[in-house]
């Protein structure tokens, strides 16, 4: 009985709970402290009430503490070892990152304005100063940040990792991009077919991902398309209408635009995606060559 109950719980390769049993304590450790942070937010801060910077910064605590512990007790890896090694190439993968997804919200941009899907309506510094634009920016971006390393080290660190350990490396990335899509459905707008968005927009990050082995790529990915996406470009994020530079309008086709929810749920996606894909292998190719 001993003996089945260990190979039901522990893995037979070492001394450490298998895979599934990691993830399930990791998501029982999570609620509590989710539950404790969040009750003391509002002891603490009582007139801040909600917004985007307060859940990020509450996720902030949840998601790096609850993974931290999981990988100490559970794991038995150390946190760094989820691919948060702190070198030069950490810079370089961030800003390659956020490089990458400039051009491929471009992409999307200039394809919809050369269709006629998009009516230029002007910037936000023609009715702001310079002064509150500066700030909603440096804000929105900070806020972005924050989601690029809560929602990368969950879904492309603690999640997929464990399931290629647990499974493969294949079902590792389906299984991970799969759950990323389904929690993005309590989005503003979410259908369907923007969950089937945001699983290939998983794959894409987890690509990344795999090209490097570390997670700083996929969250400058992360950071970058969101920011661009919305704060730049004037699409809604994932659903979210959040502070633009750039205002337009969206007409068109939803199946392509993507409509409210924004690109993320339309065709366009993918020519985006094929170009994303393209430059990561081009910046990871360059960076493998360097070490020949």
């Amino acid at each position: 009985m001993k003996a089945f109950l260990k190979n039901i719980f522990i893995s037979s390769n070492e001394p450490r709970l298998r895979a599934g049993w990691r993830l399930f304590f990791h998501l029982l450790i999570m609620i509590p402290i989710g539950m404790i942070t969040g009750a003391a937010s509002k002891v603490l801060f009582p007139f801040w009430h909600g917004g985007m910077l307060k859940d990020q910064l509450v996720s902030l605590i949840v998601m790096t503490l609850s993974i931290f512990i999981a990988r100490r007790w559970f794991d038995k890896r150390s946190f760094t070892s989820l691919g948060l090694k702190l070198d030069k190439k950490m810079w370089a993968d961030l800003l390659a990152g956020i490089g990458i997804t400039f051009l491929m919200m471009g992409l999307i941009y200039f394809t919809m304005w050369t269709l006629g899907w998009i009516t230029f309506e002007g910037f936000a510094w023609d009715v702001e100063s310079a002064s509150s634009v500066t700030l909603n920016l440096l804000g929105v971006f900070f806020v972005f940040v924050l989601v690029g390393w809560n929602e990368e080290l969950l879904s492309r660190g603690y999640q997929l990792q464990n399931l290629a350990d647990g499974i493969n490396l294949t079902w590792g990335v389906i299984i991970s991009s799969a759950v990323f899509g389904i929690l993005h459905l309590g989005n503003p707008n979410a259908t369907c077919l923007s969950a089937v968005g945001i699983f290939f927009a998983g794959v894409f990050l987890a690509y990344g991902y795999l090209r490097t082995k570390q997670l700083w790529l996929p969250i400058g990915l992360h950071i970058g398309w969101n920011f661009f996406e919305g704060v730049i470009f004037g699409f809604p994020v994932s659903g979210l209408d959040i502070y633009r530079l750039t205002r337009i309008t969206v007409e068109g086709p939803e199946l392509w635009t993507g409509g409210a929810f924004g690109p993320e749920a339309g065709l366009v996606l993918l020519p985006a995606l094929t170009l994303g894909a393209g430059l990561i292998y081009a910046y990871t190719q360059k960076e493998a060559i360097k070490k020949v």
